[in-house]
């Protein structure tokens, strides 16, 4: 089968490609970084450099590589670790959410494709209202706060857009909450800060989190090329956990102190309120839908065992 990858040298189109070959398929890789060209024709892959942002490119190479399924992997993150600045940071990642996903998709439809894979984000953008863990039928925050508004307006183009469409099966992956090789949650930047407790417990920690292996994601994403039917899923591990619980665990396998705890009250002061959401108040997600109907079992279940594995390899 022909598959197009955009965003084939991030951190879960790197670790997809590879899979999409072994498996038999043509791909192509767009990249937006020349000296990213070598390493996917390395992993058997063709490869173009395309302006994500760039209709005419965009099509022309689509043209090219006539695809029959497309898969959205393109993320522009300028500082995942500045969550005090969210939509900042996201800003152009929004874009792609956007603009880029309306071009891939008028693209899509062009060329013949049958299928279009987009990934979303399980978490934070579901209601607040109700139980901790969500299925793909509960809606999102009606009312999210200010610095999450712009992002949260961009999953919900990009989902609407793709789970939505008449003209091609549109599958969209709501990954939790990343780890692993190249994805910033257990990198340098976090570790240092949580062994300085510089992360501080915000109220009672009663904000649900899911947690998905990036590995995990590249597998999930690789049977959704021809399993599952139009629609949502949620790709998460099978341990949805609270903050009280990762959190302070998280800094035992470090080696560190428990981290401070600070009032709500406070945490609206020291922080800003999205922070104080995440830490109090956010949504896990449900993983049966993904389980029944792609057919995928993470290989890391736990976040418990998949930050060790990571934090074993990274830091011995």
């Amino acid at each position: 089968m022909r598959i197009l990858v955009a965003g084939a040298t991030g951190a879960v189109g790197s670790r997809l490609v590879p899979r999409l070959v072994a498996a038999g398929h043509a791909v192509t890789g767009l990249t937006r970084s020349p000296a990213k060209v070598e390493g996917l024709r390395w992993a058997g892959a063709a490869a173009t450099v395309v302006d994500a942002l760039d209709f005419a490119a965009v099509r022309a190479a689509l043209l090219d590589a006539r695809p029959e399924v497309v898969i959205h992997e393109m993320t522009a993150i300028s500082n995942a670790s500045d969550l005090a600045h969210f939509d900042r940071a996201f800003a152009a990642t929004n874009r792609l959410r956007t603009d880029g996903v309306d071009y891939l998709l008028a693209a899509a439809r062009e060329c013949g494709a049958r299928r279009f894979i987009a990934q979303s984000f399980c978490g934070w953008p579901f209601s607040r209202m109700g139980g901790p863990i969500k299925t793909e039928e509960d809606a999102l925050d009606p009312a999210p706060p200010r610095e999450f508004r712009n992002s949260l307006a961009a999953i919900q183009h990009l989902e609407g857009a793709v789970a939505g469409s008449t003209a091609l099966e549109g599958v969209v992956l709501r990954y939790g909450a990343f780890y692993g090789p190249g994805t910033g949650l257990l990198d340098g930047a976090v570790v240092d800060q949580l062994r300085r407790r510089r992360i501080p417990l915000i109220g009672d920690g009663g904000g649900w989190w899911s947690f998905l292996h990036v590995d995990d994601a590249a597998d999930a994403t690789a049977l959704a090329v021809e399993r599952g039917v139009q629609g949502v899923y949620n790709v998460v591990d099978d341990e949805p956990a609270p903050v009280r619980e990762w959190l302070p665990e998280l800094a035992r396998m470090l080696g560190a102190k428990p981290p401070f705890k600070i009032p709500r009250w406070l945490g609206w002061i020291a922080a800003r309120e999205h922070l104080v959401v995440m830490m109090t108040e956010s949504r896990a997600g449900s993983n049966c839908k993904a389980r029944n109907g792609l057919g995928w079992e993470p290989a890391h279940p736990s976040w418990r065992q998949g930050f060790a594995e990571v934090l074993d390899t990274a830091f011995g």
